[in-house]
């Protein structure tokens, strides 16, 4: 028992419990339902990759402490991959930079680039983590919300512009967008980046998701618009792309000041981390574009599979544009509390989703929204579909 008084979280994260995610897969395991409530994939990747792996801790390669930051072979390879997909050229040994998965990458620049009071703004609603960064950086998050539009989530840019004050220091960017799928277009990347040297602004990107876009989107990063080359940061992930999230690699490729800076704070999160890993990375990103093509239309057929079933259940439903999350709104089956039908859902249907008001400021803007997650099995998603239909009646 403590002596103490106090709290013992401190105020900066008081607001911060348990995550949804683990209270709902908690809930699928233990009513013994199919989770399509977190975001991780039911088979692994690239045998490969997966071989490759084993090789490197095999060979020895990265057992002890790698460099800090990062293998050399997967920095080439991360600067290979941003030129040759996007015709961006980072310098492998000044400005890449590897960590311990997209979200320490998010901490550590949030950290690295805020002091206490910086206002960032983030587009509401957020994967959670973003907010949870911003308390512990001392900033103050200012959330603009993508609004539904004619099947999609659109940012409205007035309301993008009427939210930068004289307080704002950085936007942090998520695009292919989770949970909403928004991807956003060339033109409003444009406006984005007009802002953003207009008003003279750091801007964080969270691109995981690169590799997941449908019909006719288009990713296209951010710091290759004018003047947003020395102002952005860039983050990526192996494991969205490669289906082995929990290798935990990820990075940041951003000019040298910046990735110096975020390294700062990185050195002090973890360090290092997923040696072994990084080498097998590096050979995932040389994979042939074949693999890219192949793996984003499996993610579109099992997309397609997933919608159809909810709108037949009775959900409306927006079609995403990328990543691999559906987000649709409960009120056409008569309900209108996305927590109170979360989890109630596993009883109901036996599936397990996840309430998008967790990934709001505003609950009351994302409370009739409940997100589905469509990276599993085929026959997992049959299973879910015909289970979800019993709604319908």
């Amino acid at each position: 028992m403590t002596s103490t008084s106090r709290p013992l979280l401190n105020r900066r994260l008081a607001e911060f419990g348990t995550t949804i995610f683990a209270e709902m897969s908690a809930l699928a395991l233990s009513t013994g339902s199919i989770n399509l409530g977190q975001g991780f994939p039911d088979t692994d990747g690239p045998e490969e990759v997966r071989e490759a792996a084993v090789r490197a801790l095999r060979d020895g390669r990265g057992n002890q402490y790698p460099p800090g930051p990062g293998v050399p072979e997967l920095r080439t390879a991360i600067s290979a991959h941003q030129q040759r997909r996007y015709g961006l050229s980072y310098d492998p040994d000044t400005e890449v930079l590897v960590t311990a998965g997209a979200t320490e990458a998010i901490a550590a620049a949030l950290l690295a680039l805020l002091e206490p009071g910086d206002e960032v703004i983030a587009f509401e609603p957020y994967y959670d983590s973003y907010a949870a960064c911003i308390a512990m950086a001392g900033g103050t998050r200012v959330p603009v919300t993508l609004r539904p539009h004619e099947g999609s989530f659109r940012l409205d840019l007035d309301e993008l512009r009427a939210a930068v004050t004289d307080r704002t220091r950085l936007l942090l960017i998520n695009t292919p967008h989770n949970p909403t799928g928004t991807v956003l277009t060339r033109a409003e990347l444009a406006a984005v980046a007009e802002l953003a040297v207009e008003r003279d602004l750091l801007v964080v990107t969270d691109e995981v998701y690169e590799h997941l876009v449908f019909d006719d989107a288009e990713h296209l990063p951010l710091a290759g618009f004018p003047g947003m080359r020395e102002r952005t940061v860039t983050i990526g992930s192996a494991g969205k792309t490669f289906s082995f999230t929990g290798w935990k690699v990820g990075w940041v490729t951003a000019a040298s000041g910046l990735v110096t800076a975020v390294r700062s704070a990185k050195q002090f999160l973890t360090y290092v981390s997923s040696g072994p890993f990084q080498y097998a990375v590096a050979e995932a990103l040389a994979l042939p574009d074949g693999y890219f093509t192949a793996f984003r239309e499996d993610m579109l057929a099992k997309r397609d599979l997933l919608a159809a079933g909810l709108t037949e259940a009775g959900f409306e439903v927006f079609r995403p544009a990328g990543t691999y999350f559906i987000t649709t709104d409960i009120r056409p089956l008569g309900e209108s509390d996305g927590f109170a039908f979360c989890r109630a859902l596993p009883e109901r249907a036996g599936v397990v989703a996840i309430p998008n008001a967790v990934f709001y400021d505003h609950r009351e803007a994302g409370a009739p929204f409940v997100r589905f997650a469509f990276c599993k099995r085929t026959e997992v998603l049959d299973e879910a579909v015909k289970r979800l239909k019993s709604l319908a009646g």
